[in-house]
């Protein structure tokens, strides 16, 4: 049994019983039930209003509530605001009901739970307002256009937009389908995401086919009593469908400025033909909908626009940090790896995905003031003397200068400080501020981390690369002084196989399978403490041979 016909199966026995038959329900069905707390409450608030227990029912509304505004499941929402439909509808709280009621059928559009909500609400009985017994009040205009407001506000998504105006026009004018199609200006098309009872993903059409191309073409609103006997009508959407289409409302959606943006096609009114009521309702549904889908075409753009300017960004950023590896080919890769060791600690943190991209972006430029350091000294072979070691440290003030003139967004402005403090120590002894402790930027932390691990596991012009457990001790020994020890802590903490898919970016070697599963199972600090207590050779042998980038068990 499905969670769904769990819940038909459980709020039927509550309205043909009361209390004690939820609990059984839900003891029967416990590999079902799950202990979702939320669906728990809220059935058995519906058992004790039907059973008075008014006291019982706000507690376990109330608890309901609490529970299901911290829930993302989309069946656990659209139950509790059933349910609490029911009850508005039954105290004859209309608006109240209205509001529960179109929450819900939003719910189900978003989620595509429709079939769901519809056989819920069957169950419950609450049909849609225009329905109920204040039929007068009802099929007020202003009832529904208030609906279809709260249905749309706030929402940018055009896809789900269309789809939602779709559904509850479907609802208003009490009809079996609706299409809402856009126009294509570039395409000269009509298209839509949705058509409310086909299965289509995108339909598109000639802007100057069918009824609805008539319609853009000439603004006039088609109402039709029989669609076959009308020769406007193409009847082979049908033929491939088996649907039959018998009325048809369809009418033109304009923008603020009176310019046609889409059209509205309604099938098959329950209530025999659409009137002239209809007509009108349609008119002030449109008139509201064009604004919002306008916006939302609006918010569209805008968004492909900050999208498009990312992509710049990064490409630019990319740019910039491949400028040092033609520099010095034998440190060419270093940015890049910075930025994925950087990535990997800031995912032990559980950082924000805006957080990680600033902080990737940083550790990508991080050394690009060494554009301004000389080639005798970036390129030496052999230790640097004095004066060329306070050379080379000049390359943090030199990126903070080049990255500060690059106009940038307020959160886009941390990347400059993260990049120019990842020489920054945690005790103040670093460059090229002296920042300490918390001044440090978080990302300059972690930066600082990954900085140095690369560089000490990275064959240079005057050394190789240094043993495993060397290094670790390096970065162990470093936490509280050279680094953060929190971002150590993390750091040691992450899978091998992790660091391991760092090192074959530069030695492009592939990651056995079996050497795959070893390496998931332990961390940095597993290996260190292994190699330093002499557990065993075959993990250390399993990590070098990806780390050296020679299978030194078959040498």
């Amino acid at each position: 049994m499905t969670l769904e016909n769990f819940i038909y199966e459980s709020v039927s026995e509550i309205l043909n019983g009361g209390y004690e038959e939820v609990k059984n329900s839900i003891e029967k069905h416990k590999e079902i039930y799950q202990d979702d707390t939320a669906i728990c409450f809220s059935m058995l608030a519906l058992a004790a209003f039907l059973k008075k227990d008014y006291n019982s029912f706000y507690q376990f509304m109330n608890d309901a509530s609490f529970l299901v505004e911290q829930s993302k499941d989309a069946i656990t929402q659209i139950l509790h605001e059933m349910i609490l439909g029911f009850v508005n509808f039954t105290e004859k709280n209309v608006t109240l009901y209205s509001i529960n009621y179109n929450q819900a059928r939003k719910l189900s559009i978003k989620n595509q739970k429709t079939d769901f909500f519809e056989k819920l609400n069957k169950i419950l009985k609450c049909p849609p307002i225009t329905h109920n017994n204040n039929h007068n009040q009802t099929k007020d205009p202003l009832i529904a256009l208030v609906k279809i407001g709260q249905a749309v506000a706030a929402e940018k998504d055009i896809d789900l937009l269309i789809k939602t105006i779709a559904e509850e026009t479907k609802t208003a004018l009490n009809a079996d389908r609706c299409t809402v199609y856009m126009y294509d200006k570039e395409h000269n098309e009509l298209y839509s995401k949705v058509a409310t009872g086909l299965d289509t993903k995108e339909l598109r059409i000639p802007a100057d086919k069918g009824l609805a191309g008539h319609v853009l073409q000439t603004g006039e609103t088609i109402n039709i009593r029989d669609a076959y006997s009308d020769k406007r009508f193409n009847p082979d959407v049908d033929k491939k469908t088996g649907y039959r289409t018998k009325t048809i409302l369809c009418m033109p959606i304009k923008n603020f400025n009176q310019e046609i943006i889409g059209v509205f096609q309604v099938l098959n009114k329950f209530d025999e033909y659409f009137t002239p009521d209809d007509e009108d309702l349609l008119v002030a549904i449109a008139s509201s909908a064009g604004i919002s889908l306008e916006n939302a075409q609006l918010f569209e753009r805008q968004r492909k626009l900050l999208e498009e300017q990312k992509i710049v960004l990064d490409s630019f950023i990319e740019t910039l940090a491949t400028s040092i590896d033609a520099r010095d080919k034998i440190t060419s890769g270093h940015s890049s790896r910075v930025k994925m060791y950087s990535s990997l600690i800031a995912q032990e943190f559980g950082m924000e995905k805006k957080d990680i991209y600033i902080l990737e972006k940083a550790a990508a430029l991080h050394d690009i003031g060494k554009i301004g350091i000389k080639d005798s000294v970036l390129q030496k072979e052999g230790k640097l003397t004095p004066e060329e070691y306070k050379h080379i440290q000049q390359h943090v003030e030199i990126t903070h200068h080049i990255l500060e003139k690059i106009h940038m967004s307020k959160d886009f402005q941390e990347i400059t400080e993260i990049a120019c403090s990842h020489h920054e120590k945690y005790d103040g002894t670093g460059y090229y501020r002296h920042l300490k402790g918390e001044e440090i930027p978080f990302g300059g932390r972690i930066l600082a981390v990954s900085d140095v691990f690369d560089a000490i596991t990275s064959k240079r012009h005057y050394r190789d690369k240094m043993p495993i457990e060397k290094v670790i001790d390096i970065i162990k020994n470093g936490a509280g002084t050279h680094f953060d020890p929190k971002v150590v802590d993390k750091f040691l903490a992450i899978k091998l196989n992790k660091i391991v898919g760092v090192f074959i970016t530069e030695n492009h070697m592939t990651i056995d399978p079996e050497d795959l599963v070893t390496l998931e199972k332990y961390n940095l600090l597993d290996l260190y403490y292994s190699i330093v207590n002499n557990c065993s050779n075959k993990l250390l042998q399993v990590f070098n041979k990806y780390y050296v980038g020679v299978d030194l068990e078959h040498e």
